[in-house]
């Protein structure tokens, strides 16, 4: 890959080249303030953003009052972003969907206020894909965020713009959710550190009471372990939660050598490309070099319960799909327009409509998920797969415009390991661990039991201090 298509907003500025822990590190210390901060970052959105089409609504003149005051946190005063799907006091939330036309929230949801906790001063909204249903953040009739390491391929999804935001650059740490990949997914397609926490470890999504099956986990996308690590421990100081096994502040890798299981098949019928399967096997000798024990276990849950579990999943997502249709005046705006939607929600909504009467068993068996997923793990700490089961696309093969019947076998294709940790609950980390041939970023998958999320970060902290993640504003090598 040449760099031509290459676009980020790296410079000698206010940020540097810091993370968010340096960032504050600096305000803290005096050495910059948080007005240049945030001024820096806004002056690198309106750089990049013409060319990523990240930002779907700014806020900077309030995020430039804000800096003049900024609060407490592990990152008081660093600049950063909300996903569009995340309601922001003042700011309008409509889904990356047309059909959506909702007025400006009157209050922070709850997980908002969790995430500015951290002392965070948002810029505004980012753009996502219609109702977080697709894997690439793409539109019908807009143009399509693009990824900064490449402009001609997707930047992921449904956190696509807060992916493309943080590794172009702008911001150092980026608000995103996941339901079915939303964290992982874009984080494996922009290089980034991509954290899904276990089920009950935030607040819950402001939609989570009306889903069948509670599938959406908040958090943040970041360009290091480090920002991910103080994310979590100060999302736990704000609102513990008791059930789940403490995390506290991960600071490095544990000494603790553990019992890791590689999965190296598909958890659908969709072979995984040769690119990502040499991605993980290459994990996986680092990992065994550093002293785990190593070893291919096949598949997490059995064949059976897989492939029972894609078309259960299949059927949820085709019945959120339907509620959208159908309540999307209720619960997203009074002047929902279910004729603007694009043609991924409405042949999910028709596939749920032919298969309505499998819901009862399809549902039963995604909350059965969990027990199972928490067996899996009775003689592993860890496992290793892909987060998706091929090389992230160029825009276009994902796009809503190619219609409901040539998209959506492609998106099962893709989205074939991510969705067993959200209907389960589990805990799981995307890594930038890969390179393609051509040079793009190339994510790895590592999931543990619930509550452990402490394995998940001190083993990204080794993989991370044996071998630093690629940067976006290195200089491009000969064939890359």
């Amino acid at each position: 890959m040449s760099g031509s298509h290459r676009r980020h907003a790296f410079t000698d500025d206010a940020l540097g080249d810091l993370d968010a822990t340096g960032v504050a590190a600096a305000i803290a210390a005096g050495d910059i303030s948080s007005a240049e901060a945030v001024a820096a970052a806004i002056a690198r959105a309106e750089a990049v953003n013409p060319h990523l089409n990240a930002v779907q609504t700014p806020d900077y003149d309030r995020a430039t009052a804000f800096a003049r005051s900024p609060g407490t946190g592990v990152f008081a005063g660093v600049p950063t972003v909300i996903k569009d799907n995340t309601d922001v006091a003042g700011l309008a939330s409509n889904q990356g969907s047309l059909a959506v036309n909702a007025t400006p929230a009157k209050r922070n949801a709850a997980v908002t206020d969790q995430y500015l906790s951290t002392g965070l001063i948002s810029l505004g909204k980012s753009t996502m894909p219609e109702f977080g249903f697709n894997a690439s953040t793409e539109y019908e009739d807009l143009p399509p965020t693009r990824n900064p390491w490449d402009t001609e391929f997707s930047a992921g999804a449904s956190s696509g713009g807060s992916a493309a935001l943080v590794a172009a650059g702008v911001v150092p740490i980026a608000h995103a959710n996941d339901g079915g990949g939303s964290i992982r997914i874009p984080a494996a397609a922009c290089g980034l550190v991509g954290l899904k926490m276990t089920r009950g470890r935030e607040l819950p999504d402001a939609h989570a009471k009306d889903m069948p099956v509670n599938l959406v986990s908040n958090g943040a996308l970041t360009r290091s372990v480090r920002d991910t690590a103080h994310f979590a421990a100060q999302i736990e100081r704000y609102r513990p939660a008791p059930s789940l096994r403490p995390i506290g502040l991960v600071e490095g890798p544990s000494p603790k050598r553990l019992r890791i299981g590689v999965v190296n098949r598909s958890l659908s019928e969709f072979p995984v490309d040769e690119a990502t399967r040499a991605a993980v096997a290459e994990t996986a000798r680092r990992l065994a070099d550093l002293g785990h024990d190593v070893r291919e276990i096949g598949l997490p849950l059995p064949e059976r319960d897989l492939t029972r579990f894609k078309d259960d999943f299949i059927h949820l997502w085709g019945l959120l799909a339907f509620g959208v249709q159908k309540f999307g005046s209720r619960v997203m705006s009074p002047d929902f327009d279910g004729d603007r939607t694009e043609s991924l929600t409405r042949g999910l909504s028709s596939q749920f409509l032919r298969n309505a009467w499998r819901t009862p068993t399809a549902l039963w068996r995604l909350r059965a998920a969990e027990a199972k997923y928490h067996n899996s793990f009775a003689d592993l700490d860890a496992m290793v797969s892909p987060v998706v089961a091929h090389t992230t696309p160029e825009l276009g093969y994902l796009s809503p415009a190619n219609g409901f019947d040539v998209l959506f076998p492609r998106l099962i294709a893709y989205v074939a390991f991510t969705p067993l940790n959200n209907a389960a609950g589990g805990p799981a980390i995307s890594l930038p661990l890969g390179r393609t041939a051509t040079g793009m970023p190339l994510g790895v998958q590592i999931s543990a039991d619930h509550g452990d999320e402490r394995t998940l970060l001190e083993l990204a902290w080794e993989l991370e201090v044996d071998r630093p993640f690629a940067r976006i504003q290195d200089p491009v090598s000969e064939g890359a």
